[in-house]
């Protein structure tokens, strides 16, 4: 990639992720689920230990990145965290934010970004790992809590699935060297075949290590929405628990674009916590919580990506 090429990229970056920020933000019904409420001013608390949280929800993250790129090149803890939040950016403006890896890769040497990609899946399956299995746990506790008519008779089909794409995607994460072969497999990705040689590298205490900041990360996200579910909708910890694990794998597995993420996200909550709560609340929880963890990342990272040094591949 030209300087020129990584010029024009990094300002790209940064019109689209706030004018989809300005488009969301000015005409959302989690916007306007704020004003509905009588005390938004009671959110403040809750909102300072989430906005902590997000920090530390990022600084694991940012950690398990950098354990994941090691064996390429040594990277430094704030370069990292501040590579970490860069990806936030192009993340926003991509389907399910699977742009997240360029953003990070970027602060690596120009020879090592396509091998820092592949790195960088691992850790993206990690995630999806913990989101499936602890969503089926969720989806099966809700199943087995709920009233009799309310049991969807395909729960035991999807519970099957789940179990199905749970088990896979574990197998497939601790045999990374299955991912390789399928790279040199598929036509579209074969001629980077020799740079995916990075995922027979991990060993078998990596990839824990990596789980374990996966699961930690989760736990942070969970405690989030919690958080914000208590003051904007009055729900109990108990009455949450099984429920935000489902929103959480629902909204992983519907494909979204960057301007229904939000939306999909609202409906599936609102779907799921079936206690009574006004739905703006639980919208505005939602809301609250992306605002928190990907809409304030995603400006910081447009801006990093514009200032940042980032090195060029000779034209």
């Amino acid at each position: 990639m030209t300087r020129r090429t990584l010029l024009l990229l990094r300002w790209c970056v940064f019109f689209l992720a706030f004018a989809f920020l300005y488009v969301r933000l000015s005409d959302g019904p989690g916007l306007a689920a704020f004003s509905v409420q009588n005390d938004v001013g009671g959110l403040t608390k809750p909102v300072v230990i989430v906005l902590l949280l997000m920090l530390v929800n990022w600084g694991l993250e940012s950690r398990k990145w950098r354990l994941l790129v090691r064996g390429l090149e040594p990277i430094s803890i704030a370069r990292s965290f501040i590579a970490t939040i860069a990806g936030t950016a192009i993340g926003l403006i991509t389907p399910n934010r699977v742009g997240e890896f360029a953003g990070r890769v970027l602060f690596l040497a120009p020879e090592h970004r396509i091998a820092g990609a592949f790195a960088t899946v691992v850790g993206s399956i990690a995630q999806f790992v913990v989101t499936v299995s602890l969503g089926m746990m969720g989806f099966i506790a809700t199943i087995l809590t709920a009233e009799p008519d309310y049991a969807d008779p395909m729960a035991a089909a999807w519970i099957g699935l789940g179990a199905l794409v749970a088990f896979s995607s574990l197998l497939l994460y601790f045999n990374p060297q299955l991912l390789h072969a399928l790279v040199a497999r598929l036509p579209l990705v074969k001629r980077w075949e020799r740079h995916a040689a990075v995922l027979d590298r991990f060993s078998g205490s990596e990839l824990r290590n990596v789980l374990l900041l996966s699961l930690a990360r989760y736990a942070v996200f969970t405690i989030q929405f919690m958080l914000l579910l208590h003051e904007c909708a009055g729900l109990r910890a108990e009455e949450a628990i099984t429920a935000i694990p489902v929103v959480f794998l629902i909204g992983t597995l519907i494909p979204t674009v960057m301007l229904t993420e939000l939306g999909v996200r609202g409906s599936v909550a609102v779907a799921f916590f079936n206690s009574g709560a006004h739905d703006a609340a639980i919208i505005m929880a939602t809301t609250a919580l992306w605002l928190v963890n990907i809409a304030l990342p995603a400006m910081a990272g447009a801006v990093i990506l514009l200032v940042a040094r980032i090195r060029s591949a000779r034209a």
